[in-house]
């Protein structure tokens, strides 16, 4: 294998691997407080499984832009991968790395907004939905990490 494919493959893995982790990390601490309301009241499922899975998000935008990546610029759909130099590479390892790092980071905090949301929402239900405002506002970063990845990946030439 051609090191320049390698490295690209190992950027759209990393994208994919530390979004997925900040997700897991996110929606287990979010689930674990929803899992101690719910052991007090079922009923309020409904409302916590909005904030549950809204952590989880960060590890769909790391799957896009590993797609983009490996399957959309590096034409491995089709089962032959373009010929890529180390430096080009490189640039696509590097452009994978916004998503890569707002995902991980995003994901581990919005989980505990979310938590702290989920404890809001079982004293007061009326409020569920500030807290998932709350939750949303870091959502942004880990958008605009997959805006930067997708716009670096269209901008190399290869």
């Amino acid at each position: 294998m051609e090191l320049g494919l390698f490295f690209a493959l190992l950027g759209a893995a990393i994208a994919v691997f530390a979004c997925g982790s900040g997700s897991a990390i996110g929606v287990g601490l979010a689930g674990q407080a929803a899992n101690g309301v719910l052991s007090e009241d079922p009923d309020k499922f409904g409302t916590m499984i909005l904030l549950v899975a809204l952590p989880g998000t960060q590890g769909i935008y790391g799957f896009v832009a590993g797609f983009w990546a490996t399957i959309i610029k590096l034409n491995l759909l089709a089962g032959s991968a373009v010929s890529l130099t180390n430096a080009q590479g490189l640039m696509i390892a590097a452009a994978c790395m916004p998503v890569a790092i707002s995902g991980l980071i995003s994901g581990m905090h919005q989980g505990k907004v979310c938590a702290a949301g989920i404890g809001v929402a079982a004293k007061q239900p009326q409020a569920a939905m500030r807290a998932l405002i709350y939750g949303g506002l870091v959502e942004t970063y880990a958008i605009l990490g997959l805006v930067i990845t997708i716009l670096l990946l269209n901008g190399i030439k290869l």
